[in-house]
Protein backbone atom coordinates (compact mmCIF):
# COMPACT_ATOMS: atom_id res chain seq x y z
CA UNK A 1 0.00 0.00 0.00
CA UNK A 2 1.36 3.14 -0.93
CA UNK A 3 1.13 6.62 0.91
CA UNK A 4 -1.75 7.90 -0.95
CA UNK A 5 -3.76 4.82 -0.61
CA UNK A 6 -2.84 4.80 3.68
CA UNK A 7 -4.27 8.00 3.47
CA UNK A 8 -7.12 7.47 1.53
CA UNK A 9 -8.10 4.67 4.16
CA UNK A 10 -7.72 7.01 7.14
CA UNK A 11 -9.70 9.75 5.29
CA UNK A 12 -12.49 7.49 5.04
CA UNK A 13 -12.49 6.70 8.85
CA UNK A 14 -11.97 10.15 10.13
CA UNK A 15 -14.87 12.69 10.86
CA UNK A 16 -13.66 15.93 9.46
CA UNK A 17 -15.29 18.98 7.93
CA UNK A 18 -13.81 20.62 4.18
CA UNK A 19 -14.88 24.18 3.23
CA UNK A 20 -14.53 25.07 -0.36
CA UNK A 21 -14.90 28.53 -0.71
CA UNK A 22 -14.10 28.70 -4.73
CA UNK A 23 -17.64 26.76 -5.13
CA UNK A 24 -18.14 27.83 -8.38
CA UNK A 25 -15.41 26.48 -10.28
CA UNK A 26 -15.74 23.37 -12.08
CA UNK A 27 -13.00 21.16 -11.03
CA UNK A 28 -13.56 22.22 -6.79
CA UNK A 29 -17.47 21.06 -7.65
CA UNK A 30 -16.26 17.46 -9.40
CA UNK A 31 -13.55 17.95 -6.20
CA UNK A 32 -16.56 17.84 -4.04
CA UNK A 33 -18.40 16.08 -5.54
CA UNK A 34 -15.54 12.55 -5.74
CA UNK A 35 -14.48 13.67 -1.85
CA UNK A 36 -18.21 13.11 -0.81
CA UNK A 37 -19.46 10.06 -3.17
CA UNK A 38 -15.76 8.58 -1.27
CA UNK A 39 -16.73 9.33 2.21
CA UNK A 40 -13.28 11.34 2.51
CA UNK A 41 -14.98 14.22 4.19
CA UNK A 42 -18.39 16.17 5.03
CA UNK A 43 -18.30 19.03 2.54
CA UNK A 44 -19.35 22.44 2.40
CA UNK A 45 -19.38 24.60 -0.55
CA UNK A 46 -19.11 28.41 0.54
CA UNK A 47 -20.87 31.12 -1.34
CA UNK A 48 -24.17 32.73 -2.68
CA UNK A 49 -25.68 29.18 -3.40
CA UNK A 50 -27.72 30.74 -6.53
CA UNK A 51 -24.64 30.60 -7.78
CA UNK A 52 -23.06 27.91 -6.61
CA UNK A 53 -26.36 26.13 -8.12
CA UNK A 54 -25.75 27.30 -11.27
CA UNK A 55 -22.59 26.47 -11.58
CA UNK A 56 -23.38 22.74 -10.51
CA UNK A 57 -25.76 22.64 -13.17
CA UNK A 58 -23.72 24.31 -15.85
CA UNK A 59 -21.10 21.38 -14.71
CA UNK A 60 -23.90 18.55 -14.47
CA UNK A 61 -22.53 18.47 -10.94
CA UNK A 62 -24.98 16.91 -8.20
CA UNK A 63 -24.83 18.58 -5.01
CA UNK A 64 -26.66 15.68 -3.24
CA UNK A 65 -25.44 15.18 0.07
CA UNK A 66 -22.78 18.41 0.35
CA UNK A 67 -23.58 21.18 2.42
CA UNK A 68 -24.01 25.16 1.21
CA UNK A 69 -22.99 27.70 3.49
CA UNK A 70 -24.77 30.94 2.44
CA UNK A 71 -22.47 33.95 2.80
CA UNK A 72 -25.83 36.23 2.17
CA UNK A 73 -27.37 34.74 5.27
CA UNK A 74 -26.60 37.76 7.38
CA UNK A 75 -28.19 36.42 10.44
CA UNK A 76 -26.07 33.30 10.70
CA UNK A 77 -23.21 35.41 9.15
CA UNK A 78 -23.49 37.66 12.40
CA UNK A 79 -23.72 35.11 14.59
CA UNK A 80 -20.70 33.34 13.55
CA UNK A 81 -18.98 36.68 13.42
CA UNK A 82 -19.83 37.69 17.15
CA UNK A 83 -18.48 34.32 18.12
CA UNK A 84 -15.15 34.76 15.93
CA UNK A 85 -14.75 38.29 17.66
CA UNK A 86 -14.89 36.86 21.16
CA UNK A 87 -12.19 34.48 20.21
CA UNK A 88 -9.52 36.80 19.18
CA UNK A 89 -8.04 40.39 19.29
CA UNK A 90 -6.59 40.88 16.11
CA UNK A 91 -10.34 41.45 14.14
CA UNK A 92 -13.18 42.97 14.80
CA UNK A 93 -16.62 42.00 14.17
CA UNK A 94 -17.12 44.05 11.76
CA UNK A 95 -13.82 43.59 10.23
CA UNK A 96 -14.69 40.03 9.37
CA UNK A 97 -17.78 40.24 8.15
CA UNK A 98 -16.55 43.40 5.70
CA UNK A 99 -13.90 40.73 4.24
CA UNK A 100 -16.26 37.57 3.99
CA UNK A 101 -18.86 39.60 2.10
CA UNK A 102 -16.21 41.27 -0.19
CA UNK A 103 -14.49 37.01 -0.53
CA UNK A 104 -15.86 33.60 0.34
CA UNK A 105 -12.53 32.58 1.63
CA UNK A 106 -12.80 34.55 4.70
CA UNK A 107 -15.74 33.07 5.24
CA UNK A 108 -14.56 29.75 5.30
CA UNK A 109 -11.75 30.58 7.81
CA UNK A 110 -14.41 32.38 10.02
CA UNK A 111 -16.35 29.33 10.04
CA UNK A 112 -13.14 27.31 10.94
CA UNK A 113 -11.64 29.19 13.47
CA UNK A 114 -14.92 29.07 15.65
CA UNK A 115 -14.92 25.13 15.06
CA UNK A 116 -18.02 25.03 12.71
CA UNK A 117 -15.45 23.23 10.00
CA UNK A 118 -12.16 21.89 9.80
CA UNK A 119 -10.19 22.01 7.08
CA UNK A 120 -10.01 25.18 4.70
CA UNK A 121 -9.10 24.29 1.11
CA UNK A 122 -8.40 27.18 -1.79
CA UNK A 123 -6.01 27.93 -4.13
CA UNK A 124 -7.92 27.60 -7.46
CA UNK A 125 -8.53 31.16 -7.95
CA UNK A 126 -6.55 32.77 -5.09
CA UNK A 127 -2.51 32.94 -4.73
CA UNK A 128 -0.74 31.15 -2.03
CA UNK A 129 0.04 34.64 -1.13
CA UNK A 130 -4.09 35.06 -0.86
CA UNK A 131 -4.27 32.14 0.98
CA UNK A 132 -0.96 32.79 3.28
CA UNK A 133 -1.97 36.19 4.35
CA UNK A 134 -6.20 35.62 5.14
CA UNK A 135 -5.04 32.17 6.78
CA UNK A 136 -2.45 33.59 9.20
CA UNK A 137 -5.31 36.54 9.97
CA UNK A 138 -8.38 34.60 10.85
CA UNK A 139 -6.98 30.98 11.42
CA UNK A 140 -3.73 32.29 12.92
CA UNK A 141 -0.27 30.10 13.73
CA UNK A 142 0.03 27.58 15.61
CA UNK A 143 1.54 27.70 19.45
CA UNK A 144 5.85 28.10 19.06
CA UNK A 145 5.44 28.48 15.21
CA UNK A 146 6.96 31.89 13.61
CA UNK A 147 6.29 31.37 10.07
CA UNK A 148 4.19 29.41 7.21
CA UNK A 149 6.22 27.03 5.20
CA UNK A 150 5.40 23.97 3.14
CA UNK A 151 6.29 20.15 3.35
CA UNK A 152 6.12 17.30 0.72
CA UNK A 153 6.79 13.65 0.81
CA UNK A 154 8.94 11.80 -2.10
CA UNK A 155 8.17 7.91 -3.25
CA UNK A 156 11.22 7.28 -4.72
CA UNK A 157 11.60 4.08 -7.31
CA UNK A 158 15.08 2.30 -5.97
CA UNK A 159 15.21 4.45 -2.90
CA UNK A 160 16.00 2.32 0.32
CA UNK A 161 15.70 4.59 3.03
CA UNK A 162 14.43 4.21 7.07
CA UNK A 163 11.20 4.35 5.49
CA UNK A 164 11.34 2.45 2.09
CA UNK A 165 10.72 4.59 -1.07
CA UNK A 166 9.40 7.17 1.19
CA UNK A 167 11.11 10.09 2.38
CA UNK A 168 9.52 13.78 3.53
CA UNK A 169 10.91 17.35 2.71
CA UNK A 170 10.48 20.66 2.81
CA UNK A 171 9.92 23.48 2.90
CA UNK A 172 10.22 23.87 -1.53
CA UNK A 173 7.27 26.09 -1.78
CA UNK A 174 6.91 28.92 0.33
CA UNK A 175 10.11 30.36 2.54
CA UNK A 176 12.96 31.88 0.06
CA UNK A 177 15.45 32.67 2.16
CA UNK A 178 14.41 31.47 5.73
CA UNK A 179 16.43 32.48 9.11
CA UNK A 180 17.26 29.79 12.02
CA UNK A 181 13.87 30.93 13.50
CA UNK A 182 11.82 29.74 10.17
CA UNK A 183 14.45 26.71 9.32
CA UNK A 184 13.34 25.83 13.32
CA UNK A 185 9.76 26.48 12.52
CA UNK A 186 9.52 24.52 9.40
CA UNK A 187 11.58 22.00 11.23
CA UNK A 188 9.03 21.20 14.13
CA UNK A 189 5.51 21.84 11.40
CA UNK A 190 7.01 19.39 9.32
CA UNK A 191 7.80 16.51 12.19
CA UNK A 192 4.07 16.83 13.06
CA UNK A 193 2.44 17.23 9.60
CA UNK A 194 4.44 14.15 8.56
CA UNK A 195 3.95 11.96 11.42
CA UNK A 196 0.09 13.07 11.14
CA UNK A 197 0.41 11.79 7.53
CA UNK A 198 2.03 8.92 8.19
CA UNK A 199 2.18 7.61 11.69
CA UNK A 200 5.96 7.79 11.31
CA UNK A 201 8.08 8.47 14.11
CA UNK A 202 10.09 12.04 12.63
CA UNK A 203 13.46 12.06 12.54
CA UNK A 204 14.58 15.44 10.85
CA UNK A 205 17.65 16.61 9.65
CA UNK A 206 18.67 19.81 8.72
CA UNK A 207 20.63 19.76 5.47
CA UNK A 208 23.83 22.10 4.85
CA UNK A 209 26.74 21.96 2.73
CA UNK A 210 28.62 21.23 5.83
CA UNK A 211 28.61 17.50 8.44
CA UNK A 212 28.62 18.42 12.03
CA UNK A 213 31.27 20.84 11.64
CA UNK A 214 33.16 19.84 8.58
CA UNK A 215 32.97 23.71 7.39
CA UNK A 216 32.55 26.83 8.60
CA UNK A 217 30.17 29.82 7.24
CA UNK A 218 27.55 32.45 8.29
CA UNK A 219 25.08 29.75 5.98
CA UNK A 220 26.01 26.75 7.94
CA UNK A 221 26.09 29.14 11.19
CA UNK A 222 22.42 29.43 10.56
CA UNK A 223 21.28 26.23 9.97
CA UNK A 224 23.04 24.97 13.44
CA UNK A 225 21.18 27.59 14.86
CA UNK A 226 18.21 26.81 13.78
CA UNK A 227 18.76 23.54 15.31
CA UNK A 228 19.30 24.82 18.47
CA UNK A 229 16.43 26.62 18.44
CA UNK A 230 14.07 23.66 17.30
CA UNK A 231 16.24 21.49 19.88
CA UNK A 232 14.89 24.03 22.78
CA UNK A 233 11.78 24.67 21.58
CA UNK A 234 10.50 20.67 21.45
CA UNK A 235 12.89 18.23 22.70
CA UNK A 236 10.49 15.84 22.33
CA UNK A 237 11.32 15.31 18.64
CA UNK A 238 14.27 14.15 16.91
CA UNK A 239 15.73 16.82 15.00
CA UNK A 240 19.81 17.37 14.26
CA UNK A 241 22.02 19.06 11.58
CA UNK A 242 23.91 20.03 9.91
CA UNK A 243 24.10 17.48 7.93
CA UNK A 244 25.26 16.69 3.95
CA UNK A 245 22.52 14.83 2.48
CA UNK A 246 24.01 11.49 1.73
CA UNK A 247 24.69 11.82 5.68
CA UNK A 248 21.48 12.06 6.58
CA UNK A 249 19.89 9.23 4.83
CA UNK A 250 22.75 6.81 4.07
CA UNK A 251 24.42 5.25 7.00
CA UNK A 252 27.23 4.25 6.07
CA UNK A 253 28.31 7.54 4.94
CA UNK A 254 26.73 9.07 8.66
CA UNK A 255 29.26 6.35 10.34
CA UNK A 256 32.33 8.10 8.96
CA UNK A 257 31.27 11.55 8.84
CA UNK A 258 29.07 11.80 12.52
CA UNK A 259 31.24 11.49 15.32
CA UNK A 260 28.79 11.41 18.30
CA UNK A 261 25.89 10.08 19.09
CA UNK A 262 22.74 11.06 17.02
CA UNK A 263 19.20 9.83 16.77
CA UNK A 264 18.97 11.22 13.04
CA UNK A 265 21.96 10.80 11.04
CA UNK A 266 22.17 8.42 8.67
CA UNK A 267 18.67 7.40 9.25
CA UNK A 268 16.11 10.46 8.78
CA UNK A 269 12.91 10.38 7.30
CA UNK A 270 12.45 13.66 6.72
CA UNK A 271 14.88 16.49 5.10
CA UNK A 272 14.70 20.25 5.27
CA UNK A 273 16.55 22.19 3.04
CA UNK A 274 18.16 25.38 4.22
CA UNK A 275 16.63 27.85 1.34
CA UNK A 276 14.21 27.55 -1.34
CA UNK A 277 16.93 27.31 -3.96
CA UNK A 278 17.96 24.15 -2.68
CA UNK A 279 14.43 23.04 -2.32
CA UNK A 280 13.31 23.42 -5.61
CA UNK A 281 16.15 22.64 -7.90
CA UNK A 282 16.16 19.19 -5.33
CA UNK A 283 12.58 18.59 -5.74
CA UNK A 284 13.12 18.57 -9.67
CA UNK A 285 16.24 16.70 -9.02
CA UNK A 286 14.29 13.54 -7.65
CA UNK A 287 11.35 13.96 -9.59
CA UNK A 288 12.97 14.08 -12.83
CA UNK A 289 16.10 12.10 -12.28
CA UNK A 290 14.76 9.61 -9.94
CA UNK A 291 11.53 9.56 -11.85
CA UNK A 292 9.83 9.89 -7.97
CA UNK A 293 6.45 11.06 -6.99
CA UNK A 294 6.37 14.11 -4.80
CA UNK A 295 3.20 14.50 -2.98
CA UNK A 296 2.36 18.12 -1.87
CA UNK A 297 3.52 20.98 -1.30
CA UNK A 298 0.95 21.41 1.59
CA UNK A 299 0.68 24.29 3.93
CA UNK A 300 1.76 23.79 7.57
CA UNK A 301 2.20 26.17 10.74
CA UNK A 302 -1.43 27.11 10.74
CA UNK A 303 -3.55 26.25 14.01
CA UNK A 304 -5.75 24.56 11.89
CA UNK A 305 -5.45 23.21 8.23
CA UNK A 306 -5.64 25.30 5.84
CA UNK A 307 -4.76 23.88 2.27
CA UNK A 308 -3.34 25.97 -0.97
CA UNK A 309 -4.14 24.02 -3.90
CA UNK A 310 -2.44 24.63 -7.55
CA UNK A 311 -4.12 25.78 -10.27
CA UNK A 312 -2.76 23.71 -12.74
CA UNK A 313 -3.85 20.86 -10.51
CA UNK A 314 -6.51 17.41 -11.99
CA UNK A 315 -9.17 16.98 -9.48
CA UNK A 316 -7.06 13.23 -9.08
CA UNK A 317 -4.67 15.43 -7.31
CA UNK A 318 -7.08 17.99 -5.96
CA UNK A 319 -8.79 14.71 -4.11
CA UNK A 320 -5.62 13.54 -3.07
CA UNK A 321 -4.92 16.79 -1.30
CA UNK A 322 -7.81 17.05 0.46
CA UNK A 323 -7.52 13.16 2.09
CA UNK A 324 -3.90 14.70 3.10
CA UNK A 325 -5.59 17.35 4.66
CA UNK A 326 -8.64 15.56 6.37
CA UNK A 327 -5.87 12.86 7.76
CA UNK A 328 -4.00 15.75 9.36
CA UNK A 329 -7.13 17.24 10.82
CA UNK A 330 -8.07 14.12 12.35
CA UNK A 331 -4.86 13.90 14.00
CA UNK A 332 -5.15 17.35 15.02
CA UNK A 333 -8.60 16.90 16.44
CA UNK A 334 -6.69 13.74 18.35
CA UNK A 335 -4.11 15.98 19.66
CA UNK A 336 -6.11 17.98 21.55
Amino acid sequence: MDVLERVFAKAKEADIKVAFPEATEEKILLTAREVTDKGYATVSLVGVPADIKAAAEQYNVSLEGINLIDTTDEAAMDAAAEKFASIQDVMSKKGILRRCKADPMYAALMYQAIGDVDVCFAGLTHTTGDVILAGQMVVGLAEGIKTVSSVGIFNIPGFEGSEGHLLGFGDSAVCVDPSSEDLASIAIAACDTISALTGWEPRLALLSFSTDGSMEHEKVDKVREARRIANELRPDLKIDGEFQLDSAIIPAVAAKKVKRESAVAGKANIIIWPDINCGNVGVKLVQYMAHADAYGPMLQGFKKIVCDCSRGAPVSELVGNVAMSVVRAQALKEAK
